[in-house]
């Protein structure tokens, strides 16, 4: 025999000629089989050489690894050589007690090979569209079914059951791997027969085909006759202690779910005896409702005559008689006005005329919705039902905490026997024991106060390792693509039956402080985490008709029940502070040093990664249930719901449809989110809600679901008075907010004392360019804009600032710096570029206040949205914002230089537009959002103050004060050491007082006085002057009197630049009266350096300019000397 398989695989590898496989094979096949054995007076006699023709057809065996038809594995179904020679064999070895018979283990072994499940959808994938166009797999399911059958022969499974006794029963240390063979072995065997699915139970076909309905059945009763079960229990309890029993819980688990998957946990949680008599009630129900639907439709006792309707379209509109010379087909035909139709269905004697022509209408195909891609129904006895409910209480209650441990330590230590479905798996079965151990709790009642089931029993499942793995899976099944829908609905069922037990174990029902407790900690966690409630939302907008199963939109709406009752529970239970994390990604690390760059390879440090990688920013936000619910108010929601509500006549229990009227209830009543609703479809479905009313089971939940039904419809009558457009908007989504347009909903109000946040709207809205251009384009497109406004000349009152201010400033430098003077006012870039101001030079620019010379220019910076847009381009910043004006003022710190590159920009712009490819610079500019303030309604203490002028200054100089106060107290210490010798100390503060004394005499004002002053007073002569001129500089920022002349200089000739600049620019004849000068607001106190270089300071990255931060002494530090501060 071996000289043939060899014969056959030379002769194959040999490249000869093509024949067909089949003709080559079977020949062999058959002597093989012949060779077995064979019957002998009725018993079973094996050949002498069975074991070599047992490893001849494992040989065989292997050759339709290539081959797609699946060769071999045909010709051994039409040999039937398991159920004639496999199972004798097996019977005659194993069944007799020689369990270690290396007959009985091959025997097992080609049991094992023969039954392996066919995956479907992976076969069909692979096979050739031309080669393999004639393969048919019906025989190979079908005969997956005769091998089964053969299995449950008695004597079968115990004599399997036996082969693995042996290897279990070894101590640990004298075990070998062939003893682990042998068990990984029967349990797949177990697994193959579990995984095989009857066929579905009918009364019309033969004994023999009614036998292969009722095989699981036997199988389940055969495993907890010869205590295979107790073996499964046994390898799960002990899976952490024992490495033979570890090496094979993944084969366990997918046990489990077989197992498990054909029946539903509640179902399987009440007394079976009952069963029979309660699917004979539920099965009357459903009858007699049938009979009474079709009795409430029928034709009455006058069908027999038949019926005749003739049906009027349009009868208000009468026909109008053609013209003589009109043509017979246009417009004015007769036949195009108003004419009948006639219907012969005595349904229209009732019913709508429509609906009885829709009847004569081809229906639209639609998709068909799968019901559960997890489960499957099984059709199980009462006594196997009976052994599956005593299997899993064990489980429960010896092996469940254990078992689920094991799993999830090798999942994480990613282990190689840890497939892809076992995640899968591992969600579907507990969210299965779960449900089974909450309906078998609800369903005992307490002895003395104890319970059986006990909370303890299932602990493993609340550990906060075992939920972040559920909610790890739950997002990276979100997204992959496509998204893994099974995973996330088996997930969604994990975490709603984590959500009851959690509830469980807050109710008031349980004693117990500490499960209280823990508890009401988990609640905080899952809502800290924020992925629960995301998932929540997030699962129910992703519902698709036809592309998830009907299963998944159960789970999705019983997940967001559970959920939101929870939540508005332990709101109510809870008053205090909330948070959610939300998680944001950050800007990318740069790499330092020897960092590796992209995907070059794995940083040595796991947690502190030297590459470019994405910092995760965590947000923390105050969580109410009340901003939550007002998230629930969306329109994919909506749908999801409606399309949950459309299959009300599929509910076979009333809680299903508890869910959906609680759910829109929300939305509609509570979120008074009432127009998501007010659409013709959900229209329509709530008519025919209401035409089914009679028909509707009494239960509370239908009663409920029709008074919401109304309370909607009469919302939208009531919206439609008031508004008559919406009966065009109804045919329209309510997506993006509009349903807020037709509903109750009104924004909410936030804050204490009654204050709320209201947008800005005393100036007009700011616009910015929008994104991809630089910051030179920028100011381009900006200036484009006010040329096409015909605002030319704000571009050049633009200009003349810039000049302006580089002339103040290049002139404080060549004073300070003792540099000469250039004759030529004008410098070009290159010798403004040279001209680099030292620091104390720098310390003595004043931030300029932009003069108003006319109405226009004061309106124009106020009110016109593009000017302001360039001033926030050129660094320019808002003074004061409170008044009727904005005041706009020049940065000191911006230096000369990148003054003379934006004047150089704008020069170049405006002899050189840019090029907008055909647009409009309006077109390229976008509205900002507007800024939000907090208004505050009066109170008491407000209206005494009514008639005060001063306490808004009072507040903001106390403001001011305290803020000041806290940033010099920062930098000073209890402490006399840093001061040094007190006489030396006592010195330069008398030095300091003079000097003082004499910069006051030289600028005629008191050393003591502030610059803005305390209060107005009247001044006289040169003071008034130099105040309308803006030539009072900050005596605290000018230390000798050759800075102020400096100053007084600069300032002496600012009406003289801006006077030659207009005159020369104007068209205006000279006898034309100048506009009314505005009086010049005063110069702005020089700030603080970490004020002004976190105001103030000009980035390279939106200005293109490099700034040099300047350090001032601030207007609140203690000056000891002129070189130490504090």
């Amino acid at each position: 025999m071996d000289d043939d398989v060899v014969s056959i695989h030379s002769s194959h590898e040999s490249g000869l000629e093509e024949v067909d496989r089949r003709t080559i094979l079977e020949p062999v096949v058959q002597r093989v089989v012949d060779a077995l054995g064979g019957y002998e007076g009725g018993a079973y006699r094996m050949g002498d050489e069975v074991s070599g023709c047992l490893r001849d057809l494992k040989k065989l065996w292997r050759k339709d690894d290539t081959d797609d038809e699946r060769t071999v594995a045909r010709i051994f179904w039409e040999t039937r050589v398991l159920p004639n020679d496999l199972v004798p064999i097996l019977l005659a070895t194993a069944g007799k007690g020689l369990v270690e018979d290396k007959r009985a283990i091959a025997c097992a072994d080609l049991m094992t090979a023969m039954t392996w499940p066919i995956d479907m959808a992976e076969e069909l994938q692979e096979l050739d569209e031309e080669l393999d166009k004639g393969t048919d797999y019906t025989q190979l399911l079908f005969s997956h079914l005769n091998y089964k059958a053969a299995l449950l022969t008695p004597g079968v499974m115990q004599a399997l059951f036996g082969i693995v006794l042996p290897p279990i029963s070894k101590p640990a240390k004298e075990r070998k791997e062939r003893d682990g063979q042998i068990v990984n072995l029967i349990l797949h065997l177990i697994r193959n027969l579990i995984f095989i699915k009857d066929l579905p139970a009918n009364t019309h076909l033969s004994a023999d085909q009614a036998e292969y309905s009722s095989l699981q059945t036997r199988l389940v009763k055969a495993l907890s006759e010869t205590h295979t079960l107790d073996l499964l229990l046994t390898i799960a309890a002990n899976t952490s202690n024992d490495s033979l029993f570890n090496a094979s819980n993944t084969l366990v688990l997918e046990i489990f779910y077989l197992l498990f998957r054909g029946v539903k946990p509640h179902l399987l949680a009440i007394d079976q005896s009952k069963q029979p008599a309660q699917n004979l009630h539920r099965l009357l129900a459903a009858e007699d409702k049938k009979k009474k639907d079709l009795a409430r439709n029928a034709s009455s006792r006058h069908s027999r005559f038949g019926t005749t309707i003739s049906v009027q379209l349009k009868p208000s509109k009468k026909p109008v008689a053609p013209l003589a010379d009109a043509d017979t087909d246009g417009p004015n035909d007769p036949a195009s006005g108003s004419r009948p139709l006639v219907l012969h269905r005595q349904a229209a004697i009732t019913r709508e005329s429509g609906s009885v022509l829709d009847f004569a209408k081809r229906s639209k195909a639609r998709k068909s919705n799968k019901i559960d891609e997890l489960a499957r129904e099984d059709n199980l006895s009462v006594e196997a039902k009976i052994v599956l409910q005593g299997f899993a209480r064990e489980a429960v209650e010896s092996s469940f905490n254990s078992f689920l441990r094991s799993l999830l330590k090798d999942i994480k230590s990613e282990r190689p026997k840890i497939k892809e479905k076992d995640h899968l798996r591992l969600l579907y079965i507990t969210k299965w024991f779960l449900e089974f151990f909450l309906a078998s709790r609800s369903n005992e009642k307490a002895v003395e106060g104890q319970r059986k089931w006990n909370l303890g029993l299932v602990a493993e499942v609340t550990d906060r390792g075992w939920i972040i793995w559920v909610l790890k899976r739950m997002r990276q099944a979100m997204d992959e693509k496509p998204k893994m829908w099974n995973e996330l609905q088996a997930g969604i069922e994990c975490l709603t039956q984590l959500l009851l037990l959690i509830d469980v174990m807050s109710s008031s029902v349980i004693s117990d402080p500490q499960l209280n407790e823990a508890a009401v900690i988990l609640q905080q966690q899952l809502i800290y985490n924020g992925e629960v409630l995301d998932i929540s939302l997030e699962s129910l907008r992703s519902y698709k008709e036809g592309t998830q199963s009907l299963a998944y939109l159960n789970a999705s709406v019983y997940l967001a029940y559970a959920l939101l009752r929870m939540l508005e529970r332990w709101g109510k239970e809870n008053t205090g502070a909330v948070y959610v994390r939300k998680k944001k990604p950050g800007k990318r690390k740069k790499t330092t040093g020897q960092g590796l760059a992209d995907e070059d390879g794995v940083p040595d440090v796991e947690n502190e990664p030297d590459g470019d990688s994405e910092e995760e920013v965590v947000h923390e936000t105050m969580f109410t249930f009340d901003a939550f619910e007002m998230k629930f108010a969306n329109s994919e929601i909506t749908k999801t719901l409606l399309t949950y509500l459309s299959r009300y006549r599929d509910f076979d229990s009333p809680e299903f449809m508890k869910r959906a009227v609680n759910l829109i209830h929300r939305q509609v009543v509570k979120a008074k989110a009432e127009g998501l609703y007010f659409n013709v479809s959900t229209l329509n479905l709530f008519k025919i809600i209401l035409d089914d009313q009679k028909s509707l089971p009494k239960d509370q939940p239908f009663k409920d679901l029709v008074k919401l039904v109304n309370f909607i419809l009469h919302r939208f009558f009531r919206a439609l008075e008031g508004e008559p457009f919406l009966a065009v908007e109804a045919f329209f989504p309510k997506n993006r907010g509009h349903w807020k347009l037709y509903s109750s909903w009104e924004p909410e109000r936030k804050g204490r004392h009654e204050r709320e946040t209201v947008e800005d709207t005393k100036f007009p809205p700011e616009v910015q360019v929008k994104k991809g251009y630089s910051w030179s384009e920028q100011i381009g497109i900006a200036i484009a804009a006010l040329v096409d406004d015909g605002k030319t000349e704000l571009v050049e009152w633009v200009k003349d600032i810039l000049v302006l201010v580089i002339r103040q400033r290049n002139k404080i430098i060549e004073e300070t710096d003792k540099k000469p003077k250039d004759e030529d006012t004008d410098l070009d870039d290159d010798e403004q570029k040279k001209l680099t101001p030292s620091a104390d030079a720098i310390s003595k620019f004043l931030d300029y206040l932009i003069p108003y010379i006319s109405d226009e220019h004061a309106e124009a910076a106020t009110k016109n949205s593009i000017l302001k847009l360039m001033f926030r381009l050129l660094k320019f910043t808002i003074y004061d914002d409170n008044g009727d004006e904005l005041q706009w003022t020049v940065p000191a710190a911006i230096l000369p230089s990148d003054l003379q590159s934006s004047l150089s920009v704008i020069d170049q712009f405006l002899q050189h537009p840019i090029d907008l490819d055909g647009k409009k610079a309006s077109q390229l500019l976008s509205k900002k959002p507007r800024q939000r303030r907090r208004r505050r309604s009066p109170s008491n203490s407000d209206i005494e103050l009514v008639d005060d002028d001063e306490p808004k200054r009072k507040r903001r100089e106390k403001k001011k004060k305290e803020e000041t106060q806290y940033k010099s107290a920062q930098f000073i210490e209890d402490s006399d050491a840093e001061y040094g010798d007190m006489e030396a100390f006592l010195e330069r503060e008398k030095a300091l007082r003079d000097k003082a004394v004499m910069a006051a005499a030289q600028s005629g004002k008191i050393g003591t006085m502030r610059a803005t002053g305390t209060k107005k007073r009247r001044r006289k002569g040169k003071d008034v002057e130099a105040r309308k001129k803006g030539k009072v500089g900050n005596p605290e920022n000018q230390p000798a009197g050759e800075e102020s002349s400096a100053d007084e200089n600069i300032l002496d000739s600012e009406d003289d630049i801006l006077g030659t600049m207009r005159r020369s620019r104007s068209s205006t004849p000279e006898s034309q009266p100048a506009p009314r000068a505005r009086p010049r607001p005063r110069p702005i106190p020089t700030r603080s350096t970490k004020q002004a270089m976190s105001t103030d300071a000009v980035s390279e990255d939106d200005a293109g300019m490099n700034t040099t931060g300047v350090r001032r002494t601030g207007t609140g530090r203690l000056v000891l000397c002129e070189d130490d501060e504090l």
